[in-house]
């Protein structure tokens, strides 16, 4: 199925590793792409000045809306009993994790105070995993990588990623929000991001126990960074979000 949903984004013709084969080996299946002859874009963009940083996140902005563009199955159910059910799920996971965060009830009191915002959303294709870790600088422009996590959605849950590209170039962050909405966004998108990155904030933390005091302590420290970006859930917007 990732085959045939790159061959559906190769179409909107967006800078991507574009698949090129796809068969079935001893070791099982694979999938051939194109290769990408640039360099990490969370090393190489907070090197540059503030401006092309923010205009690089305006593009990747500009990017994510084209892959919106493909419709949700109309089969899928609907966000708000979907999105809720996983709310809960990691909210219990979160209950019955031994570790906790300063501040972790803070985010729970948001979730279930905004949880009528997920009502009527629509839904789309997701890349999954959308930020600057999954993409490329190639002589100049920007290039996707990494689809393998893609889903369906709500199109604006695609953004719980960003904070992973404030914590990089804050500037980035900004502009890609800017290029996606051309603008300034309304005050709803603030307010469902906030309940979506409280949400992986929770489960990131129980997520972290298998793999060692490392990766908890690195939740642990960015969940204290999203609490502090929102003056603990006191403001919906973003501490990082500048304006050039």
């Amino acid at each position: 199925m990732l085959y045939d949903m790159l061959n559906r984004v190769v179409l909107l013709s967006i800078p991507m590793c574009e698949p090129v084969e796809f068969g079935v080996c001893e070791d099982g299946v694979y999938i051939l792409q194109s290769w990408i002859n640039g360099e990490d874009a969370e090393k190489s963009i907070p090197l540059l000045p503030n401006s092309e940083q923010y205009l690089y996140g305006v593009e990747a902005g500009k990017i994510l809306k084209i892959i919106h563009t493909i419709s949700a199955p109309l089969t899928q159910e609907d966000w708000e009993t979907r999105f809720n059910r996983k709310i809960d799920r990691k909210i219990t996971g979160y209950m019955d994790c031994p570790i906790k965060i300063d501040g972790g009830e803070t985010l729970i009191e948001y979730i279930n105070a905004n949880r009528c915002l997920l009502k009527g959303r629509p839904q789309c294709f997701q890349h999954g995993d959308y930020h600057i870790g999954n993409m490329m600088i190639e002589r100049g422009r920007l290039v996707i990588i990494d689809f393998d996590r893609f889903d369906f959605g709500d199109p604006w849950e695609e953004f719980n990623r960003i904070v992973w590209c404030a914590q990089k170039s804050p500037w980035f962050a900004s502009g890609m929000i800017d290029g996606y909405f051309d603008g300034i966004p309304p005050a709803v998108f603030w307010k469902l991001l906030a309940l979506y990155i409280s949400s992986n904030t929770l489960s990131s933390i129980f997520w972290a126990i298998p793999f060692g005091k490392s990766e908890i302590n690195t939740m642990v420290n960015q969940a204290k960074n999203i609490l502090e970006w929102y003056d603990y859930m006191r403001s919906y917007i973003p501490e990082w979000y500048v304006k050039p």
